[in-house]
């Protein structure tokens, strides 16, 4: 596996995923020995960066990730987020919350529940409107300053916010949705570059859509209710409609490649720089199999071409209560 840098930290050039082992998905949470099993093939094929977060389950993939790591943590650079669950009194999960007491509650959680003594990138998983970046971020670096975080990222913020983190502490990474149907970063890309912060992209499949396994609305209507793709706008009406030609256009360069479309999704990524890390989510290894083996495929440059000169998919990426939590 080939190496890529977010700040001064050195990951796999793909890492995993894990939200969906135990959250979002259809499936999710009913085989966590497959999860495990997925984790460990992952460090077989040489991917290091494993993510997670608190808010998902809650707590349940930090603890299932914990399991897996055990034995293995020296093989992982861990990362994990706050700010999503509100530890105080009357808070709970869903509720934004980045005063610097909450983050002092979060990373002792989350340190427990992965059976480790430091995470090595802790990410806010979304900027809080009430608490300014620097007085967040300041309470992070004290974290860090005591050995319990190694590198602190933010995950779904803009411009001025970033500017405004990296001036307190170094930013390794922002993690935020980029694929071949979600464009927005490439409009970030020259501040984080300027700032030394890499970029690690999230949903670089197109939660699944980019694989072509989701081929028509009758698709759709079967996952499970909790699945959150069925009221996603990219999964609903036209907006299908027309994402299912996106993919089939995906398809089309991946058989010309000799490739699968989620290689070909994830392989376009890595043609954007090695400060870009995807990290694709599976709960099966034979598809953490198929994803880490991107690395190794080489796109013409035709194919990238044709690939850039993609449409973005139609609808927002997320619910428009989801979108008012995403800096824009």
């Amino acid at each position: 596996m080939q190496q890529a840098h977010l700040g001064d930290l050195q990951v796999s050039r793909i890492g995993l995923g894990a939200m969906g082992m135990s959250h979002g998905y259809t499936g999710a949470g009913t085989d966590d020995a497959e999860s495990i099993r997925a984790i460990h093939k992952a460090l077989e094929l040489g991917a290091t960066l494993i993510d997670t977060a608190e808010i998902y389950g809650p707590f349940i993939n930090e603890e299932l990730v914990g399991r897996a790591l055990k034995g293995r943590r020296d093989q992982v650079v861990l990362a994990t987020k706050y700010g999503l669950v509100s530890h105080r009194d009357g808070g709970g999960p869903w509720q934004v919350d980045s005063r610097p007491e909450n983050l002092r509650a979060a990373i002792e959680g989350s340190l427990k529940r992965l059976g480790t003594d430091h995470i090595d990138l802790w990410y806010q998983h979304r900027v809080d409107p009430n608490v300014p970046i620097e007085e967040t971020i300041g309470a992070a670096a004290e974290l860090v300053a005591q050995g319990k975080v190694r590198h602190l990222g933010l995950s779904e913020a803009w411009r001025d916010t970033i500017r405004r983190a990296a001036a307190v502490h170094p930013i390794a990474a922002l993690q935020s949705e980029y694929s071949l149907w979600t464009r927005d970063q490439e409009e970030l890309l020259p501040q984080l570059r300027e700032l030394g912060i890499g970029l690690v992209a999230y949903s670089p499949l197109g939660h699944g859509f980019l694989t072509g396994t989701l081929r028509t609305p009758a698709d759709v209507e079967a996952l499970d209710d909790s699945d959150f793709r069925k009221n996603n706008p990219r999964f609903t009406g036209e907006n299908f409609v027309a994402n299912v030609r996106l993919a089939d256009q995906v398809q089309a360069v991946a058989t010309e490649a000799g490739a699968t479309p989620a290689q070909v999704a994830l392989a376009w990524l890595l043609t954007k720089g090695d400060d870009i890390v995807p990290i694709p989510g599976t709960k099966r290894v034979a598809r953490v199999g198929e994803n880490l083996a991107a690395d190794a495929v080489v796109l013409t440059e035709a194919q990238v071409a044709t690939l850039d000169a993609l449409a973005p998919a139609e609808g927002g990426h997320h619910t428009d209560a989801q979108m008012q939590m995403i800096e824009r």
